[in-house]
């Protein structure tokens, strides 16, 4: 728990509130936190300075195995579901498990989960776009396939939507490099998928994503582009604004946060986000630090 305690824009308060090893998916509702690892979901009642209670209840013990995509995301809907995000175990197989590489809804009255949306290789960012209350996330391509292509994805998340991993990627664009799935062709499999609504740069690997929820910005949407590892020419390590109009459909991008790339050089990695009424709060993993953009 983070705290300015002197109102000076900077935290000067840090209290360890959890041991929870390979936590990442944190969120909160009705006086609760709920933290998550590759694995379990964990309830904590928050007390009223912001700590949390030593005991936790263990709301949910097996989620898939984490292999390359350990991190899960969590958050509550519009709706009160539970949403978890299971990234796929390797960079482009065909899963044994049916819930990697998709997006869970979680049922939390009974913890009952279904599937709500498959194909999507590792949304770790999402969020609900406030006019329309609509799903929206960004997607991790598949690694050697070339420098320029998977591109990342901007998806819309509907429920029963398949959205092409790991046969098809962007709109539908087949990957030649596999075989055909059991029963069908590529194109046949891609023929059904939920194409993307924008591309960005391979391999510049989109890791947060939030909506602007009120203030001038209302509607648009920021993500953290983690960066490149395996690329000749460096993409991402930047956060990047997603315009959308009032109808909430995203109509471009531009730079919001830049200078962790300088040529080839790297000096920082964008890692998460949080936006309040007045401040954008930015993480950068490589350095241990978080910024604070202040809004004019």
């Amino acid at each position: 728990m983070l705290t300015d305690t002197n109102k000076d824009g900077k935290f000067d308060d840090m209290t360890r509130v959890a041991d929870f090893p390979g936590v990442h998916g944190i969120t909160s509702k009705d006086n609760y936190m709920y933290l998550c690892n590759n694995n379990k979901v964990l309830r904590y009642a928050m007390n009223e300075d912001g700590t949390l209670g030593k005991a936790a209840d263990t709301l949910i013990k097996d989620l898939p195995s984490g292999g390359q995509h350990a991190n899960r995301t969590m958050d509550f809907g519009p709706d009160g579901k539970l949403y978890i995000s299971v990234g796929s175990v390797c960079n482009d197989c065909k899963e044994s498990d049916k819930e990697t590489a998709t997006m869970l809804q979680v049922d939390p009255i009974t913890w009952k989960r279904i599937l709500y949306a498959s194909g999507l290789r590792n949304t770790i960012g999402f969020d609900w776009q406030p006019q329309t209350k609509e799903m929206w996330g960004v997607d991790n391509g598949g690694d050697a396939k070339g420098d320029e292509w998977p591109p990342e994805e901007l998806n819309h998340i509907v429920m029963g939507g398949n959205y092409g991993f790991p046969f098809a990627y962007a709109k539908r664009e087949v990957d030649q490099s596999r075989e055909d799935p059991v029963g069908n062709t590529k194109e046949g499999w891609a023929s059904k998928t939920q194409p993307s609504v924008l591309e960005f740069p391979a391999h510049s690997a989109p890791i947060a994503f939030a909506f602007f929820d009120s203030g001038k910005n209302k509607g648009d949407a920021l993500v953290c582009w983690h960066g490149s590892w395996n690329r000749q020419n460096p993409s991402g390590y930047k956060v990047e604004r997603i315009k959308f109009d009032s109808k909430g459909n995203p109509t471009g991008s531009e730079d919001f946060l830049t200078g962790f790339l300088i040529g080839n050089q790297r000096f920082g990695r964008p890692a998460g986000l949080a936006i309040g009424t007045d401040v954008v709060y930015v993480s950068d993993d490589a350095n241990g630090i978080i910024y604070a953009l202040k809004q004019k």
